[in-house]
Formats: structure tokens, C-alpha cells, sequence
């Protein structure tokens, strides 16, 4: 899907071209070229179009992709992770990572990922406002900037959810809420790893001389720079206390599962007296005690119940149950 965009920074707002289609001499300068998922189609009427080089395009098609940059016949690459929301049947939520390439090339500016994602529709849909498709060095720092800021925001739902499923399992310790508890773990390393790489791609924005860079621009640059450390540190610190968390719930799980063994272990001695008594009584051999008193069965019962009752308070005292 190709959808192309004009905004400028006076008017406020951003414009989408609906009379766009893949024929005839369309003119890509000074606009939004947004490309989610395209087909073989799509990408070879780009590449002919605008003269940018195929594996350009495709670079954020790949799941496993690694943030970079990198120019190519003067096009500049820059490939980031950008955080992702998903909804399961449940009503859970699961987070993570996917790859955003965007893609200058003189007057052309275009943007490629898999799926629509809220940091791209935080700019299609004028949330974002001060943006222009003209100054396109200045709209790159606003996405990446965008894309930071949705990685802290993202960051806090996690620990949103993280306290509330604690909260749960102190009550009672389930399965569910213990798998929600790693997922959100595992989200936390792939924002970790994203984040990381993506803070080489800004180091290596803010050390390059070939891109056109204001005042102003360096000091959103710089903002973006302190943006994704702020992410990575609260990511860092989350992770940490989320495996604290996993490893404290999963001491006290095992330490429930000895405290119920030791009972039960506690339980099958006493019952073994009464059985072993019974056992003996029930010999067919003769000399057995009590055989000839009428009251022998119950002789034999109380003397095995005074045993195990001496036996249970005996283990109790010593808390051996």
C-alpha cells in the first residue's frame, strides 16, 4: 500500500493525495511517500519512479533486520526498530519490535514498514502537527524522536501491567498470570536490544557531515539522543526488576511445593502406624494378642490411634509437618 502525503508547518496539517495511482508521471518531490507492506508491484513502480535501489525498500520487509545506515547513489538509508501493539483474543497485550526504514533521496522522502503503526499514524492522522515534507532532515529527527517517545510510553504500559499481574499472583498463584509476566519480560529484552541499536543509528546521524543539518534540527537531533537514552535506562531498570520479580515468585512457588510435600509426607507416616499395626493384627498365625476378647477390635483401634496421635504431635512440636 502507497499513500503520498504533503504537509507544511504553516498550515498546521498534513494533506493526503487521493487521486494517486501507480501510472503516468507522478512527481514524489517535497512529499510523504508512505509505503506499509507492499507488494512486488508497489515496490518496482518505487524503484522506477524514484530511482532508489531495491534493497533499499525492502530492508524493513525483513523481520530480523538490524538498525543501520547507509547511502546508496545519494540516498540515504536509515533503518530503526520501532515498537509494536498487539491485542490477543483475550484482551492481552503484547509488545514488540519491528523494523522502519526511511529513505532520502534529494526532494524524495519515503517511509517503509511492514504494518501501520502509531508512530507513523501519530504524523498521517495530524496529531503531529509541526512537521513539513519539505524540510526532510528535520521530518527524519521528528519520527525519530516520535519513535522514542513511543518506546517510554509503551515502556509504562509494560510496567502498568507488570504491578497489576504482581498484584494478582500475590493474591493467588496462577499459570496465566505467571506466562504474562514473562511475556512481558521478553518484550522488555526486545526493546532493550532494539533500542541499543537504534542509539548507534543516532550516534551515527549526529557525527554525519553529508546530512543537512540547522540549529534547529541539531537540537532536535540531540533531544531524539537524550529521548532513546531515557528509554533504554527505564527499559534496563524494568527488565531488571521484572527478573527479580520472576525469580522471587518462582522461589516462592517451589518453597509452597516443599511446605505441601513436607505435610504430605508428614500425613502418610501417621497413616503408616495404623497400617502397619493393622497389618500385623491381621496375620493368620496364632499367639496374636486380644484374638480371644470380644472387645479385641477395638482395643487394637485405640491403641493405633493413641499411637499416631502421639506420633502426629510429636512431628508437629518438632515441625516436621
Amino acid at each position: 500500500m502507497i499513500k503520498i502525503y504533503t504537509a507544511h508547518s504553516t498550515e498546521q496539517r498534513v494533506n493526503l493525495i487521493d487521486d494517486f495511482a501507480m501510472q503516468g508521471d507522478f512527481d514524489f518531490s517535497n512529499k510523504w511517500t508512505n509505503v506499509i507492506n507492499p507488494n512486488d508491484k508497489e515496490i518496482e513502480y518505487l524503484v522506477e519512479r524514484t530511482g532508489i535501489a531495491e534493497d533499499f525498500i525492502k530492508a524493513a520487509l525483513d523481520e530480523e533486520e538490524r538498525s543501520r545506515t547507509e547511502t546508496d547513489g545519494g540516498a540515504l538509508l536509515v533503518l530503526v526498530d520501532i515498537p509494536i501493539i498487539s491485542e490477543d483474543e483475550g484482551g492481552y497485550f503484547t509488545y514488540t519490535t519491528i523494523p522502519m526504514a526511511v529513505i532520502i533521496k534529494d526532494d524524495v522522502f519515503v517511509t517503509v514498514c511492514l504494518r501501520d503503526n502509531a508512530v507513523l499514524t501519530d504524523f498521517t492522522s495530524g496529531r503531529i502537527k509541526s512537521f513539513s515534507t519539505r524540510k526532510k532532515t528535520r521530518f527524519l529527527f521528528q519520527l525519530l524522536f516520535n519513535n522514542a517517545t513511543k518506546f517510554l510510553q509503551y515502556l509504562k504500559q509494560i510496567d502498568k501491567s507488570s504491578q497489576r499481574l504482581q498484584g494478582e499472583l500475590h493474591k493467588s498463584m496462577k499459570n496465566k498470570e505467571l506466562i504474562q509476566l514473562l511475556d512481558l519480560e521478553n518484550s522488555l529484552v526486545y526493546f532493550s536490544t532494539s533500542l541499543r541499536s537504534n542509539a548507534v543509528v543516532i550516534d551515527k546521524l549526529v557525527r554525519m557531515d553529508k546530512l543537512q543539518k540547522y540549529d534547529e534540527d541539531t537540537d532536535l537531533l540531540e533531544d531524539v539522543e537524550i529521548e532513546n537514552r531515557q528509554a533504554l535506562e527505564m527499559c534496563n531498570i524494568y527488565r531488571d526488576i521484572l527478573s527479580g520479580t520472576m525469580d522471587a515468585f518462582a522461589s516462592v512457588i517451589s518453597n509452597n511445593l516443599n511446605i505441601v510435600m513436607k505435610v504430605l509426607t508428614g500425613i502418610t507416616i501417621v497413616l503408616t502406624i495404623p497400617t502397619l499395626i493393622a497389618s500385623l493384627f491381621g496375620m493368620n498365625v496364632g499367639g496374636v494378642p486380644f484374638a480371644s476378647n470380644p472387645a479385641g477390635f477395638w482395643i487394637v483401634t485405640a491403641i493405633s490411634a493413641l499411637i499416631a496421635i502421639i506420633t502426629g504431635f510429636f512431628m508437629f512440636k518438632k515441625k516436621m509437618m
